[in-house]
Formats: C-alpha cells, sequence, structure tokens
C-alpha cells in the first residue's frame, strides 16, 4: 500500500475497461486520480465510488481545448500533475486497407496518436513545475507487430506513433526528470476486447502461450511500477503484457 502515496495522476479513458482498473489501482496505493472519459454518468459513479481522492472530469481527448480545461481543473483541486496516463483509445470499423474510408482511418489516430501528443503537451507543464513525472502511454502488440494488427491499418498506424512519440518526447524530458514509457497490452478482458472478438477472445486464443485472456488488472499493475517512483531509472522502454505472443 501506498506505492503512489504523493502523486497526482491523471488517467484518461477511466470509465471501463483497463482504464477504471488503473484507476482503481492507483486510488489503492495513495494516488489523487483525476478519472477523464467521454462517457460521463458512468465516469462519475465509479469516481463516487472510489471516494475523495477521485475526481471525475468529461474529456474530449481530441480537443485541445478541453485538455486545457482538464489539467486547469485537476490542479486547482488536486494540484501539480506528476503522474499521466494515456489509455483513452478505439479500435475503428474491422476493414481491410481497400475497405478503409479516409474518415475512419483519420478518427482512429485521432483518438489513438493524436490525443496522446495533446496529452503530452498539456501536462507536461505540470510536470516541469512539480520537478517530476512519469508518463505511461497504452499503445497495443499492435504497435509492435503488424501481424497483431487487426481490425485495419488505422489501429496499426496510431499504436506504432504512441511507440516512437513515447521514445522521442522520453529522450526529450529526460533531464528534467520527466520518464516517458509505452505499456503494449495483448488481449485482455475489457468490454472492448469483447466487442471486437467475445468473452473468451475468440480465435485469438490459440496463439497465446499462456492460453488465457488477462485480467486488466494484470495490465495496471505494470502501469502503477511504471508511474511509481521503483521505475525512477526507467524511461523511453516499451513493455509488452501479451502472454507471450510475440515471443513466437
Amino acid at each position: 500500500m501506498g506505492r503512489l502515496t504523493g502523486k497526482v495522476a491523471l488517467i484518461t479513458g477511466a470509465a471501463r475497461g483497463m482504464g477504471e482498473s488503473h484507476a482503481r489501482c492507483f486510488i489503492a496505493e495513495g494516488a489523487k486520480v483525476v478519472l477523464t472519459d467521454v462517457s460521463e454518468q458512468v465516469g462519475q459513479a465509479l469516481a463516487d465510488e472510489l471516494g475523495g481522492n477521485a475526481l471525475f472530469l468529461k474529456h474530449d481527448v481530441t480537443c485541445a481545448r478541453s485538455w486545457t480545461e482538464v489539467v486547469a481543473k485537476a490542479e486547482s483541486v488536486h494540484g501539480y500533475i506528476n503522474v499521466l496516463v494515456n489509455n483513452a483509445g478505439i479500435l475503428g470499423p474491422v476493414a481491410n486497407t481497400l475497405a478503409l474510408s479516409e474518415a475512419d482511418y483519420l478518427k482512429v489516430c485521432n483518438v489513438n496518436q493524436h490525443s496522446v501528443f495533446l496529452g503530452m503537451q498539456a501536462v507536461l507543464p505540470s510536470m516541469l513545475k512539480a520537478g517530476i513525472g512519469s508518463i505511461v502511454n497504452i499503445s497495443s502488440i499492435a504497435g509492435m507487430a503488424a501481424n497483431y494488427g487487426f481490425p485495419n491499418l488505422a489501429y496499426v498506424a496510431s499504436k506504432f506513433a504512441v511507440r516512437g512519440m513515447t521514445k522521442a518526447t522520453a529522450v526529450e524530458y529526460g533531464n528534467r526528470n520527466i520518464r516517458v514509457n509505452s505499456v503494449h497490452p495483448g488481449f485482455i478482458q475489457t468490454p472492448m476486447m469483447v466487442e471486437a472478438t467475445n468473452e473468451s477472445g475468440g480465435d485469438a486464443l490459440s496463439l497465446i502461450p499462456l492460453g488465457r485472456i488477462a485480467d486488466p488488472k494484470e495490465v495496471s499493475n505494470l502501469v502503477l511500477f511504471l508511474a511509481s517512483d521503483e521505475a525512477s531509472y526507467i524511461t523511453g522502454s516499451e513493455y509488452l503484457v501479451d502472454a507471450g505472443m510475440l515471443a513466437q
């Protein structure tokens, strides 16, 4: 307990799935957490359940103005932000490259990639004032190997981009005591995975050496470590949580 005591964390896409799991984990470890999402009713209910150290804010991660407003409100309530988890993301339609519309391509990249840029840009000044920061960008195994890049090219493009953006920012701000790492989950038991496959992961189960779908907590444990001071010498790296899928 208390591994994040003194930390102020902002987690996007926190109303359900992995974001909800991260929020629960962070609160349990002593952080003050700002949960953001477009799903206002679900997000507020979660924050109410988590108690006084949890603040929910409705947030469009693709909008720079929304980021400015969220950061300002977070600072006014909890102080400078020193942990950012860019977790919000979408899959987009199942479509091959010829069938993928430009509008769908741009929508996926806007949510999965552009929002990470906006988030880091909005929160870095707070971290610089705090004198310390940890940014954890949630990518995917599709950001490491295109073979696992369903459902479309845009998803792969956005998740590979997050990996590169992470490394560039880590190099740029390492001398300011700000660490930046990316996490690359495989098949995790979340509403998004169920929508894309089914409760058991569909055909993907046969590709997983451990032979099972992960609980979101198994990703949150890694995110917690990277957010904490235990990872004080770790930056610019990517971490797989894929049960050995990319070891094959």
